[in-house]
């Protein structure tokens, strides 16, 4: 059981969460409560509690000195931070001490609960972990093997220079200058843990035919392999780990392959598999890359990029979104044929992106600058581009609605239709023509488009994804099953999920926690 101790000054907070939280349920104890940092540290230098829950804003001592102090001390413990404030500042603060879990107030017990459980299981895989260390030094045997996998590891990522390697290579009967070797990466995409990355480490060293290396760096899996069977039974290999990996887990990969060399080159062709894997960004998600794909553009040679926003904002003022769509689609495509550096593809997104924002109100701009944190995060230009579209649709067709303020009665009663059925998986233009109006559906659609500038199937899907936004930014805990059946998509959360990726650039779970990391 581990011990949790809570911290707030305001009683009935503390008695609250004491009284609702079923501890036990959960593997912790309740051992007290306390209601500033100081009474809290003279408690945990006492009883030393493997958690503690505080809230930031206290009298005499504050939650983050707190965390300060204790972490200076008893760096295990570990904290869950509540407040009332949205200020990032906080957050930042508190990660400087390993702090993970910052919540807001009000929040209800589920996500107290949820933030316990996650640092619970951090504490076992960590008591796992250190168990299995002491257990790897209890004989000579038992330690060679893991101290041949570290050095293997630091070999290869990183440019090792040791006057020793002779005696290592000797020690651990390895060959550095013999066969030939090629190096996997596997980058799980999306939101992973620890123990899928492990997952598809084993799987995969069930399926390869040998292998001299497999061990986690970062956040990719790393193979080193013999090159002892052809390219294209390779390949079958990898598809058949990503095939597995993904029934399981629903989770998808994406694999970078180095070119073949000796192992006293790996470090280099270790560099080429991230080079690869980096390219990701503008291959996609989920593919196999290899050093053929990149198309590696030459140091010495100053490329430029030029791109008239004024054009394309003046598009956006006259509601066209068509043509604004076709013009999003000549300026990505000529980011992706020069694939200049990430970080500058990126800019010039950026720069796009603010020049059309500054179009809108005020208000609206602002609203819209909340989001660039969430446009810096994405890892896929295709990703990047449908974030970019979805804006740039809400705000074309704003002022498609400024220069047509009047629908046509009709299509005034198809838009009170959709708002009034908007919940509804039947929605659809037929459904409105043929149920409702009484009309030919062909005729409504065309009619529809004239006069809103947009198909009536896009309509429907942009004011549903709206409308998910609306409420996971409104109801932190809210399910995504849940905002499925209320805007429309029935019992499919999974394709909901799908399009609510392809028009944000985010998984709704992934949206949610962007969201939050803003505020």
């Amino acid at each position: 059981m581990y011990k949790v101790l809570l911290v707030d000054d305001e009683r009935i907070i503390t008695e609250g969460m004491s009284k609702v939280i079923n501890w036990e349920s959960i593997g912790t104890s309740l051992i007290g409560t306390a209601r500033n940092g100081i009474e809290a540290f003279s408690m945990i230098e006492q009883q030393q509690p493997d958690i503690v829950i505080s809230d930031i804003k206290m009298p005499g001592m504050n939650g983050l000195e707190l965390v300060a102090k204790v972490n200076s001390v008893f760096p295990e413990i570990r904290f869950i931070l509540l407040s009332g404030f949205s200020e990032f500042d906080f957050a930042k603060q508190a990660m400087q001490y390993g702090v993970k879990h910052y919540l807001l107030k009000p929040c209800n017990e589920n996500s107290i609960m949820d933030a316990i459980t996650e640092i619970c299981e951090d504490l076992q895989q960590k008591q796992i972990r250190e168990q299995f260390i002491q257990n790897m030094k209890g004989t000579l045997d038992s330690v060679l093997p893991y101290a041949k996998e570290q050095l293997m590891k630091e070999f290869i990522t990183n440019h090792y220079e040791n006057k020793d390697l002779a005696y290592y290579q000797k020690l651990f009967n390895i060959d550095l200058h013999t066969p030939n070797v090629r190096l996997v990466l596997f980058q799980l995409e999306g939101n992973f843990e620890f123990e899928h990355m492990f997952a598809i480490k084993n799987i995969a060293e069930h399926i390869f035919d040998s292998y001299n290396l497999s061990c986690m760096v970062g956040e990719t899996i790393l193979f080193l392999l013999e090159d002892c069977c052809s390219y294209s039974v390779l390949l079958s290999q990898i598809e058949k780990i990503k095939k597995t990996f993904f029934q399981y887990y629903q989770i998808d990969s994406t694999v970078a392959i180095s070119d073949t060399g000796k192992i006293s080159t790996a470090n280099k062709l270790y560099s080429e598999a991230l080079d690869c894997l980096a390219y990701r960004f503008y291959l996609g998600e989920g593919g196999v890359i290899t050093k053929k794909d990149i198309a590696y553009q030459n140091p010495t040679e100053e490329l430029e990029f030029y791109y008239d926003d004024q054009t394309f904002c003046r598009l956006v003022k006259s509601g066209s979104w068509c043509d604004v769509n076709a013009e999003i689609e000549t300026f990505f495509n000529q980011l992706i044929e020069l694939r200049l550096d990430i970080n500058i593809t990126k800019s010039y997104v950026i720069q796009l992106f603010n020049a059309m924002i500054r179009l809108c109100e005020p208000k609206e701009m602002n609203m819209y600058l909340t989001k660039l944190n969430l446009l810096l995060e994405i890892d896929t230009i295709q990703n990047l581009k449908s974030f970019f579209e979805s804006v740039a649709q809400e705000i074309t067709l704003t002022f498609f609605n400024q220069n047509n303020n009047k629908h046509s009665t009709i299509i005034k009663k198809v838009i009170e239709t959709i708002d009034r059925y908007i919940g509804n998986e039947n929605l659809s233009l037929h459904w409105v023509a043929n149920e409702m109006l009484y009309m030919n559906a062909d005729y409504l659609g065309k009619l529809f488009k004239k006069e809103t500038g947009e198909k009536f199937s896009n309509y429907i899907t942009r004011l549903r994804i709206e409308l998910a936004i609306k409420m996971i930014e409104k109801e932190n805990d809210v399910k995504v099953f849940e905002i499925a059946e209320k805007i429309g998509y029935g019992e499919n959360p999974q394709y909901f999920s799908q399009v609510f990726k392809k028009h944000t650039g985010f998984t709704p779970s992934e949206y949610k926690r962007e969201s939050l990391q803003g505020l």
